[in-house]
């Protein structure tokens, strides 16, 4: 606030404020693809949420006047989100995945996956009957967004969602309780397989780390604010997806699918498997993203 000491006698509106907050991030450096590709989507987001508003609710707030309380707040959070290169989904902690809202800080990455698409239609035609799936698991969970997707497609599941940060236990258990599924969820702390010894699901799902040493190194300061834990995974991006397909199988009962995102890494994988006939998966950026395989192909690996 400090550079700006007649923001109180300027700024008075939503508008006023959508309006500046559009034009410090045009002047600025911050990057973008944590929620949202461009300026003024970042700027509804970030003031409709610090303000408690629902974000469809916009036109009907536009000229509505914010206290001095609130102008000091917004003032902060964008000199934040500036300077700092914090994501938005950390200063307002809360992200959103397919339409569902998710609690989000920086113990976790910002949640992001094309496997939140193919489970809105329940997995079809992969998995006929979701009624069928007993048991699921979410390998990698970070936030539990992703297992919380899987217990909406799949009310019949008992699920497990696993991660080795028990901040990310934290967190997970946080957007659970949200969601009031602690009877369905079950978060646990496991550095991937390692502590599920004896348990068996029908669906084992995994966005796990894959970028690649290379990207690591060029990554926008606003990645760097998240756990590297959850990002980097080896000299290729493919460490715990080898861990993954070494694994899996002996944790998915007969018929069991397997379902991995991969990020850009699908010629490393081809290559790394040439002889493993991977299913891959249609989403909204294309089919090189995400692959599943069932219990026997990975047996014969």
């Amino acid at each position: 606030m400090n550079d700006y000491p007649s923001l109180n006698e300027e700024l008075y509106t939503i508008r006023d404020w959508l309006r500046f907050s559009v034009s410090r991030f045009e002047a600025s450096d911050i990057f973008y693809g944590h929620g949202t590709d461009n300026s003024y989507d970042e700027a509804v987001w970030l003031i409709m949420s610090a303000l408690h508003l629902p974000m469809e609710t916009l036109e009907n707030f536009l000229d509505a006047r914010i206290t001095e309380r609130e102008r000091q707040h917004l003032a902060n959070l964008i000199e934040r989100r500036i300077s700092e290169h914090t994501p938005t989904a950390y200063l307002v902690n809360e992200a959103w995945l397919q339409g569902f809202k998710f609690y989000v800080d920086e113990r976790v990455i910002v949640p992001r996956s094309f496997i939140a698409e193919l489970l809105e239609s329940g997995l079809s035609p992969w998995i006929e009957y979701p009624e069928m799936i007993e048991n699921a698991a979410d390998i990698c969970t970070g936030s539990g967004c992703l297992g919380i997707l899987l217990a909406k497609s799949f009310p019949n599941a008992m699920i497990d969602v696993i991660d080795i940060s028990p901040d990310a236990i934290d967190v997970a258990n946080i957007n659970i309780h949200n969601y009031g599924l602690e009877e369905q969820i079950t978060a646990l702390k496991s550095d991937m397989f390692t502590e599920l010894k004896g348990k068996t699901y029908d669906l084992i799902i995994s966005n796990p780390p894959y970028v690649d040493a290379p990207s690591m190194a060029q990554l926008p300061a606003e990645y760097k604010r998240e756990p590297q834990l959850a990002l980097g995974s080896g000299y290729d991006g493919l460490d715990h997806t080898h861990t993954i397909l070494r694994q899996a199988a002996k944790h998915l009962n007969d018929d069991g699918i397997l379902i991995v995102e991969i990020g850009h890494n699908r010629e490393a994988l081809l290559e790394a498997y040439p002889n493993v006939q991977f299913v891959w998966l249609e989403v909204s950026s294309g089919d090189e993203f995400v692959f599943l395989l069932s219990k026997n192909q990975l047996l014969r690996l």
